[in-house]
């Protein structure tokens, strides 16, 4: 396993974009794959996660070109897949393989998907579960509960359901098993899940019922190929916009950062903590706002974090973490339960690096408490294989009391691969 180390900054400087957007790379993808005609994408973020979802569409017969800088998908329309000749290896990506179980789903043919080790201990019933209420046949290890899944497509039938929890993976799986079912699909959550999703398909021309808790759309909807620019990913800036935050006499801009209000609870946490993070240039790109989001130094004060604001930061909260280790008091984090069927359990995994590091955490089953000290300790932590915890610990690294080491970091390459180039970059010293 390979191991970074970060030393000290006095500052972070400079002008930087940040890769693009992961979740609507992942749909581009698959959407376009779908739709009549052809799709560009602009701003894909080649990581290893969506390089998956797009090998797995090559698989199924989809020409999809890349010159580095565009991609352009021959789009197949709603039944031109083709049956795969292998299985499909999703990777570390749990977007890929719960999407792709609601789209195999429907299918007229027989699939595999698989991933890495990790992922493959990834709970997979909370889409098996309903999908076999629309009449999907999937099996898998453990009764369905992991992968490998082994689907065998065939017709569906809409569904009113109401999830227990709220996830954009479960509504997006179910959307996309809607577009082959007979009748109507239905989704609502406890709370407002991201909504890349019901953007993206009604960019794509389809028709959507959507609600404060949910949407709903009605099968055999023909999709139409269109141009996608991809903002950069708020999930990905939001790692710098902490160390802009607790590295003194920092600032920093990044520029063109999707800020769609189901995403953008990491502003409002930081905002809300006492961080300047100011939202320039507000416009919007194939259904997205974006915005330049200019960040500084500040001092920070501990909050509580619970309710409907979880799911719209769910991917953030390593890196919360480390602001709240750096806040005047103590901050409180609940409701926060799906944390711990991530990459890892990122409950723990945060609260053990942050003990590391010389941090008062009290762990509870929904969340933790974090008693802010201002500063970490140098140390050595691990990953996990968590690509989120392993860059939330090296931001921290840049305003610790000495030299942080992060193992197994290879794993960043799944969500952010120009990260600790961009790192080195802005960091003063």
């Amino acid at each position: 396993m390979q191991s970074y180390t970060v030393q000290p900054a006095s500052s972070l400087r400079g002008e930087i974009s940040v890769p693009g957007d992961k979740s609507i790379s992942h749909r581009s993808i698959m959407l376009g794959s779908l739709a009549r005609g052809t799709t560009t994408v602009r701003g894909f973020l080649r990581g290893e996660d969506n390089m998956a979802t797009l090998n797995a569409f090559r698989l199924m017969g989809v020409e999809i070109v890349d010159d580095g800088n565009l991609l352009t998908i021959a789009g197949r329309g709603l039944h031109g897949l083709m049956e795969p000749g292998d299985v499909i290896d999703c990777g570390n990506s749990g977007t890929s393989i719960r999407l792709l179980t609601g789209l195999l789903a429907g299918q007229r043919f027989f699939s595999v998907l698989t991933g890495d080790r990790y992922l493959r201990n990834r709970p997979m019933k909370r889409v098996v579960v309903p999908l076999g209420e629309m009449g999907a046949i999937i099996h898998g290890r453990d009764g369905g509960e992991k992968a490998p899944l082994a689907i065998t497509g065939r017709a569906l039938m809409g569904i009113d359901y109401s999830s227990p929890v709220a996830s954009a993976q479960v509504k997006s799986a179910l959307l996309l098993a809607g577009l082959y079912a007979e009748g109507e699909t239905r989704v609502t959550e406890p709370h407002r899940s991201r909504d890349h999703s019901e953007r993206m398909l009604a960019h794509f021309g389809a028709e959507l019922r959507v609600t404060a808790t949910g949407a709903a759309l009605t099968g055999g909807q023909e999709l139409t190929g269109r141009e996608i620019v991809v903002p950069g990913d708020i999930s990905s800036a939001a790692f710098f916009l902490v160390a802009g935050l607790i590295v003194p006499g920092s600032e920093l801009l990044i520029t063109g950062v999707g800020v769609n209000p189901t995403r953008s609870g990491i502003i409002d946490i930081l905002q809300t903590m006492g961080g300047d993070i100011q939202l320039l240039n507000v416009r919007e790109l194939s259904g997205e706002p974006v915005a330049d989001l200019l960040v500084r130094s500040s001092l920070l004060k501990g909050i509580e974090i619970g309710g409907d604001l979880v799911p719209r930061a769910i991917d953030e909260f390593p890196v919360v973490a480390i602001a709240a280790a750096f806040a005047e008091g103590s901050t409180t984090v609940r409701d926060a339960k799906e944390l711990r069927v991530k990459e890892t359990d990122r409950i723990a995994a945060t609260a053990a690096n942050l003990r590391l590091a010389g941090v008062t955490v009290v762990e509870n089953p929904d969340g933790m408490i974090i008693t802010g000290r201002g500063r970490l300790d140098g140390c050595s932590v691990d990953s996990r294989g968590d690509h989120r915890i392993a860059m939330a610990m090296l931001i921290g690294g840049l305003a610790s009391s000495g030299a942080t080491t992060v193992t197994d970091v290879e794993c960043i390459a799944t969500s952010f691969p120009s990260f600790l180039p961009l790192l080195e970059l802005v960091a003063q010293r």
